[in-house]
């Protein structure tokens, strides 16, 4: 089990390292079990103190939170209460996982990784001084992408985040987009023309 703890304007110091990975080892291990590795960042903000923890659990499964407070140890504690939020939503699911990993059938599908570019937002003055069909690319980062049920998808979301998450659809084949809806719900983007006969998890209930 490896956690990494880095500071961000601050010093991660030892006893904040060791708090901070007891409390997410103990959540973990009261859901699912402790095995896990991750990153920790605390970082010192203007006014606040924030943390962001991502988690990966022993399936390839990651959970992420983030807290902020006004000092270190209430941002963690912020943060790691919202991971339990969102493990003990999924729990059952989770441990299904595990089980099925202990059985030797649980891993995570095989991702297909895929180029992940964040493009520098130019206004309309500068689009027409360069061409446009060559946005200036100020980073690169890799996704992957897993065949996975609808409803194994919005876990993936849930867990996470990320305001979407890009999967192949297990019902169709289809490259497809969950996300995040500003009303508090999730939506789903499916390009498959046979989208209105998929179901969110193989039993019958639709995603509206």
């Amino acid at each position: 089990m490896i956690l990494q703890v880095t500071g961000k304007n601050v010093d991660a110091g030892d006893a904040f390292q060791t708090y901070i990975y007891d409390k997410i080892a103990s959540v973990l291990d009261k859901y699912i079990g402790p095995e896990f590795s991750g990153h920790v960042r605390l970082e010192k903000e203007k006014s606040h103190f924030r943390t962001d923890c991502s988690i990966r659990l022993r399936t390839g499964l990651i959970v992420e939170a983030h807290g902020t407070g006004a000092d270190a140890y209430a941002s963690a504690d912020m943060a790691v209460d919202r991971l339990d939020k969102r493990v003990r939503r999924y729990k059952r699911r989770l441990k299904d996982h595990h089980q099925r990993r202990n059985d030797g059938n649980g891993a995570l599908p095989a991702e297909v990784m895929a180029r992940d570019y964040v493009l520098q937002v130019t206004d309309e003055e500068a689009i027409s001084a360069v061409d446009a069909d060559h946005p200036v690319i100020i980073a690169e980062n890799q996704r992957g992408i897993r065949e996975l049920t609808v409803s194994d998808a919005v876990m993936h979301l849930d867990l996470a985040e990320s305001p979407f998450f890009i999967f192949r659809n297990a019902g169709n084949g289809q490259l497809n987009v969950v996300y995040r809806r500003p009303d508090g719900n999730v939506g789903w983007v499916d390009p498959s023309t046979d989208s209105s006969k998929q179901s969110l998890n193989g039993t019958g209930h639709a995603l509206r």
